[in-house]
């Protein structure tokens, strides 16, 4: 797939917390066929400590509006300052980047995601993909608190919706591997994305319970394309870049102690 280097324009910043920020951007000309889980490298200004592009999850790609969305989590500097582009600025994005998520052959597949955190990002963009193509799936979206919940709304128009919060403000207490839904449904296919260990938990219960697996790896990534090497993961196959065969990859791939 065709690689673009290209200064998008900031059209929308929506604040979704204290944390989070959602940026929508546009180009002069038609965005890039692109994919659910792939991802962008953007190149931070105005941050003297930040020398490497950052590595973002696709959060939507609106092809009516020439829409391409970011949920930026405001953690290090460098992602502070992305908080803080105004409508009319430029960002310098590096995509599409990587494989992603395998959207399903049937419409009446059972298909579950499930995403923790800012980990939900790419999940939005698949789960819009899955409707488009009269698929119906179902969601698991977990978080410490009710307040760090994100696009709670979006979610809700593409299928159903269940919550976990740890602290028990929305949803059921717990974590997303502890939701009912679980025992009482069986799913043909699960594609998750969020802090690694909640994967691990997932990959865990997909085994378990004989479920295809898809993983969204969060690998530190400097260049998008496979050549610094900063986030090789071990494999059946032999070490692999992940920003170029992964961010997403099946679990019978992964080395996990599973």
């Amino acid at each position: 797939m065709k690689k673009f280097v290209q200064d998008l324009t900031v059209k929308s910043v929506e604040i979704l917390s204290s944390k989070h920020v959602l940026l929508k951007l546009t180009a002069e000309e038609s965005l890039p066929p692109t994919i659910p889980g792939q991802f962008v490298e953007v190149r931070v200004d105005n941050s003297p400590s930040t020398f490497l592009r950052r590595p973002i999850s696709i959060n939507l790609v609106d092809y009516q509006q020439n829409e391409l969305w970011l949920l930026i989590a405001m953690i290090g500097d460098g992602s502070q300052q992305l908080g803080k582009l105004k409508v009319g600025d430029t960002l310098n994005c590096l995509y599409p980047l990587g494989n992603g998520f395998t959207l399903p052959n049937d419409s009446s597949e059972k298909i579950l995601l499930i995403g923790g955190g800012v980990g939900i990002a790419p999940l939005l963009y698949l789960g819009h993909e899955i409707k488009a193509n009269k698929g119906k799936p179902t969601f698991i979206l977990g978080a410490r608190t009710k307040n760090e919940l994100l696009e709670l709304d979006l979610f809700q128009q593409l299928g159903r919706v269940f919550i976990t919060t740890e602290d028990g403000s929305m949803g059921e207490k717990g974590f997303v591997t502890n939701h009912s839904i679980l025992q009482k449904e069986k799913f043909s296919s699960i594609s998750t994305c969020g802090p690694k260990p909640m994967m691990m938990s997932v990959a865990q219960y997909a085994y378990a319970n004989d479920i295809q697996c898809e993983v969204s790896l969060e690998n530190k990534m400097a260049c998008g394309l496979g050549a610094c090497l900063c986030c090789v993961e071990k494999t059946v196959d032999g070490n692999i870049c992940i920003c170029k065969e992964g961010p997403v990859l099946n679990i019978k791939k992964l080395l996990w102690q599973i």
